[in-house]
């Protein structure tokens, strides 16, 4: 009598609750990243509403030799009507002079379920040579609070440092 043996071909029941424990691991790592991630990329259109605004009071303060001095009502040319937008809804522009603060209002709706919106500016602080120095801000000229510095811009995601206000004694 001649037994021969199979070999068993496939996986264990083990080794399968194994592979799909770490699937579940890495997807549980990896998801949060991924929705920070779509965030940010819609915020390219606020970032980018900001950046055109921004070349166009620069010009303005080359051309002009700085701000007006009263900054009531002054646009330079951006465009500030209310945008028919699932992400920007508007874009202000606030002189405080020796400061501009160009203000995007990001709907709440692209990263959690809020109806309303939240700012996030650049700020121009020019200089007694007309230069002009530009920071991020994920507040406005108005309010300090504003979009969750998560979902800003790389090159803004440091802390807003006013150049005017006074150091830590």
């Amino acid at each position: 009598m001649n037994i021969q043996k199979k070999a068993q071909k496939g996986f264990t029941l083990i080794e399968l609750m194994i592979v799909i424990a770490i699937v579940g691991i890495l997807a549980a790592i990896a998801l949060p990243a991924y929705q920070d991630y779509i965030v940010r990329s819609k915020m390219s259109e606020a970032v980018a509403a900001l950046a055109e605004a921004k070349t166009t009071v620069t010009e303005y303060v080359a051309s002009n030799g700085g701000l007006p001095d009263d900054g009531v009502g002054i646009e330079f040319g951006v465009n500030t009507a209310e945008r028919n937008s699932d992400i920007l809804k508007v874009i202000t522009v606030i002189v405080l002079t020796p400061k501009v603060y160009i203000t995007a209002n990001v709907n709440q709706a692209v990263w959690g379920d809020g109806t309303g919106t939240e700012p996030f500016s650049l700020v121009g602080t020019v200089g007694s040579d007309s230069t002009i120095r530009w920071q991020c801000n994920p507040g406005s000229a108005l309010s300090t609070t504003g979009v969750d510095i998560k979902y800003l811009p790389a090159n803004c995601r440091g802390a807003y440092v006013d150049p005017d206000a006074a150091p830590d004694a």
